[in-house]
């Protein structure tokens, strides 16, 4: 067996419900992902929380994406708990939009550009504001796709624009699963990490409010979502919560499947 360099990395991810997440704290997960950001390298994260688990069962090019991550992580606390169950001690949740606001923090300290990719034009607008009050050596640029599939020529312009701002991080804020087809459309094609974060940039921007602390820690986010917007998620939540929950139960019987190898970093 050829020795392993330096460089390498010990991958453990645990599998749940089929998703293969990385077990990583706060520090490793931002340590790694600025490593690769500082090299512009061409990466894909992913922040699995029970929707987007339950989702990958029934959608191929969701579990090819989340599947074929550089990362994967524990974004519901459900996911972390159920981490922890099967022997990955103190697994904490490791959410986008606190890796987000985390990773600015980490990127204007290191002198790393970052973008923002999703959204409506208002919501950059207010998110812009808080980004300059919070972070006022930050290098960040933005923009608001159209809420339609892009032409050759429009993404082949986005893509330019991206890289002619330099950034080594790109936020991805579609929605699941269209900002995970996005990114795996795009590996190798944009030189920077990608990061699919969801609501974070609406988080952050004061234009849709959070659950409180309290609820976060406590697995019930997806409850304040639901009272915040019954007619548009009571589906998504009350059927994909559902749907775990019968998952763990069946899954406990057999046992996690916990596997550890070696990438390069």
């Amino acid at each position: 067996m050829q020795p392993h360099s330096q460089s390498d990395v010990l991958r453990t991810r645990v599998t749940v419900l089929g998703a293969p997440i990385d077990a990583l704290g706060w520090d490793e997960a931002l340590d790694r992902t600025a490593h690769w950001a500082a090299e512009r390298s061409s990466r894909i994260l992913c922040f699995c929380n029970v929707h987007s688990v339950v989702t990958r069962r029934d959608d191929p090019a969701l579990a090819a994406a989340i599947d074929g991550a550089d990362l994967a992580l524990p974004d519901g606390m459900p996911v972390a708990w159920s981490m922890r169950r099967a022997g990955v001690s103190g697994q904490p949740r490791v959410d986008g939009p606190g890796f987000m606001w985390k990773f600015c923090a980490l990127a204007e300290q290191r002198g790393i550009g970052v973008y923002f990719y999703g959204s409506t034009p208002e919501t950059l607008a207010a998110l812009r504001r808080r980004l300059l009050h919070a972070f006022p050596d930050l290098a960040f640029g933005m923009e608001s796709p159209p809420f339609r599939a892009l032409s050759a020529k429009e993404d082949a312009e986005a893509v330019a624009r991206i890289a002619d701002s330099g950034a080594g991080l790109v936020f991805v804020g579609l929605g699941c699963p269209r900002q995970e087809a996005w990114m795996a459309a795009h590996r190798g094609r944009i030189r920077a990490v990608m990061a699919g974060v969801g609501a974070a940039f609406d988080y952050h921007a004061g234009t849709q409010s959070r659950a409180p602390l309290w609820m976060q820690q406590r697995g019930l986010e997806w409850l304040h979502r639901l009272a915040s917007e019954p007619g548009r998620l009571w589906r998504r939540y009350l059927v994909t919560n559902l749907r775990f929950a019968l998952g763990m139960v069946l899954s406990a019987r057999r046992g996690a499947v916990i596997r550890l190898r070696r990438e390069p970093r």
